[in-house]
């Protein structure tokens, strides 16, 4: 199986098990947003927000939600430069996708993450969500985004 950092959209819907979610992460710097889909892979929803510590105490935190909804594939958001570009949060992202290939054993799937909070901060306020509200929430609204692309993306394959 190719690595997460080679993996097409293609590759990884045909490394994915028939029947299990996809879990969606926004990785930020002091949290991850996390959204979960359902079986048919076709909505994504928000779950929850991880406060980020140590990678072995994040993982642990994953692998919960992995085996609590059956997952069997990730998809982590990769912040591109609006133009296209990596720079160290992109280098940042690839580096965790690794890890949590190697230590999950699940195939990981880097999606294009450009804009997920611009959209998720306007979902947000047209919700007419509060400063504070859309502070607590954006992480795993902004996974919810990246996910439900990629769902967007394997349904048209």
């Amino acid at each position: 199986m190719p690595s997460a950092n080679a993996m097409t959209v293609e590759e990884f819907q045909a490394a994915l098990p028939a029947g299990a979610r996809l879990i969606g992460l926004d990785l930020g710097t002091k949290t991850i947003g996390v959204a979960v889909s359902d079986v048919n892979r076709s909505v994504a929803t928000s779950l929850e927000t991880i406060k980020r510590t140590r990678f072995r105490d994040d993982l642990a935190r994953l692998n919960d939600i992995v085996a609590h909804y059956e997952v069997g594939g990730v998809v982590i958001g990769l912040p591109l430069n609006m133009d296209g570009s990596e720079g160290p949060r992109a280098q940042s992202a690839r580096a965790y996708a690794r890890n949590l290939e190697a230590a999950t054993g699940l195939p990981v799937l880097l999606w294009d993450e450009r804009l997920s909070t611009v959209a998720a901060e306007r979902a947000l306020l047209a919700a007419d969500a509060s400063r504070k509200r859309r502070a607590e929430i954006i992480d795993k609204v902004a996974a919810a985004y990246i996910l439900q692309g990629v769902l967007d993306r394997l349904q048209n394959l």
